[in-house]
């Protein structure tokens, strides 16, 4: 009985010994500085984003949160840097909506996104406006999708770039309305807004922020916004699902690391990554993006991630996407 007791008495004590580093690992973190890798070059919306959790990070924290941006291969590039970097809390990745859709789109990436990278929070969803040219006789998405239905193969719909969140979003619709729309993929969405206000394309699913000011001015007509509920930016606006019910389409952001980094840091990551998108400033910073607080655990973020991943992936099978 003695010897048994001794042997609890050390085991505990061992468990114990064991728990000091991972406890003195989360108290000391961050000693150095952090970056935040980011799939896009600076000025875009992700690098905007990324550069205000840095900050806000930076604030809570008392230690830099530096954005490095490592554009190429649809975030491949900043992607496979984090996946190969050490699992210690110092380099971070932006998580974007391109990291589910990649692994539909490309056939032989050098890492698994769900198995290589551990979601730490999000920060931001941002829904899409569903947009034609004033001069298509559609004033709303059941209007839309008649218009369409009656004029299979004649509708251009305009996108940023083959793959894109745009681009998604209209296939989605297509798949789900059972309509043909002819898509033109651009260069950026900037291209082809001005073609969209010129005619020259007539329907496009694209980012809010980038869209409110041909909307506001008249230059094109707002027929609904992509998310499950109305945007606070376009507050006046329905919901493609209140016509097509189960349809959503949002982009997404938020901060992830390498596989194996220790919880603890990640829990101490997602704590005040919360608590900065709580902030009634943040909040209102988002909201500037047409965008509204993504916060949760890790958990939920993982959830999320992969159920986009999964949706995509037959979004994208179902329009036969390739690669550029």
């Amino acid at each position: 009985m003695l010897r048994r007791r001794q042997f609890l008495r050390l085991a505990g004590g061992m468990a114990a010994a064991s728990a000091i580093p991972r406890l003195a690992r989360a108290a000391d973190y961050p000693n150095r500085p952090v970056r935040v890798l980011v799939g896009y070059a600076a000025g875009g919306a992700a690098d905007i984003v990324a550069r205000l959790i840095a900050q806000r990070l930076s604030q809570r924290f008392g230690q830099q949160f530096i954005v490095d941006n490592r554009p190429g291969a649809n975030t491949g590039v900043a992607t496979e840097a984090v996946v190969g970097a050490a699992p210690d809390g110092y380099t971070l990745l932006l998580i974007t909506t391109s990291n589910a859709t990649n692994p539909g789109i490309y056939r032989h990436l050098n890492y698994d996104f769900l198995r290589d990278i551990a979601p730490i929070a999000g920060v931001i969803r941002v829904g899409n406006v569903m947009e034609v040219n004033p001069a298509v006789p559609a004033k709303t998405v059941p209007e839309f999708i008649a218009y369409a239905k009656a004029n299979p193969g004649k509708i251009n719909m305009a996108s940023g770039g083959i793959g894109s969140t745009p681009h998604l979003a209209g296939e989605l619709f297509k798949m789900m309305a059972g309509i043909d729309l002819v898509h033109v993929p651009y260069r950026g969405d900037a291209p082809a807004l001005i073609d969209m206000a010129g005619g020259r394309v007539q329907v496009m699913f694209d980012l809010i922020s980038a869209s409110i000011g041909f909307i506001k001015s008249g230059k094109l007509r707002a027929l609904a916004v992509t998310a499950a509920t109305r945007s606070p930016a376009l507050p006046d606006l329905p919901t493609v699902a209140d016509f097509l019910p189960g349809y959503e389409a949002t982009s997404f952001q938020g901060l992830g690391a390498p596989r194996n980094t220790p919880r603890d840091i990640i829990d101490k990551l997602n704590k005040e990554t919360n608590a900065a998108i709580a902030d009634a400033s943040f909040e209102a910073r988002l909201a500037e993006l047409g965008g509204v607080g993504l916060s949760g655990s890790p958990d939920a973020f993982a959830k999320l991630i992969a159920a986009e991943t999964d949706k995509w992936s037959k979004v994208i099978k179902f329009a036969g996407i390739k690669p550029q």
